[in-house]
């Protein structure tokens, strides 16, 4: 069982992903945006973040940017959940060292496989 870190704007989608995770034996800790996200990897120190990428406040490139330069954050698997496919944002996705890329709507077992390969 690992603490998955889950972010995203649309309540819907974050209750979505949190029963998923749930339902897999995971424990989640959730936010709405990159700032809170912060936030909660300072408080929580999960074991993964899945994050949306276009949100209010912080986006979740922003967010995995900084991220990586707390300590809680620098060696985390993080993965990106959206529906942008643009070729330069998966380019900055890679140099803000995020570890994959998942395109919404989410399969659950994808989403599961992944955790538990990952965490």
């Amino acid at each position: 069982m690992s603490l998955v870190l889950a972010v995203d704007d649309t309540r819907a989608l974050r209750s979505m992903l949190a029963d998923c995770l749930k339902k897999g034996g995971h424990q989640v800790v959730l936010a709405a945006d990159g700032v809170e996200a912060l936030d909660k990897l300072r408080q929580h120190k999960p074991d993964m973040v899945i994050t949306d990428l276009n949100m209010p406040r912080m986006n979740g490139l922003d967010f995995i940017e900084a991220a990586r330069r707390e300590p809680e954050g620098r060696a985390l698997p993080m993965l990106l959940l959206t529906t942008e496919t643009a070729q330069s944002l998966k380019d900055r996705a890679r140099a803000v060292k995020a570890t994959g890329w998942l395109n919404k709507p989410f399969d659950p077992g994808q989403i599961l496989s992944l955790v538990d390969q990952l965490s």
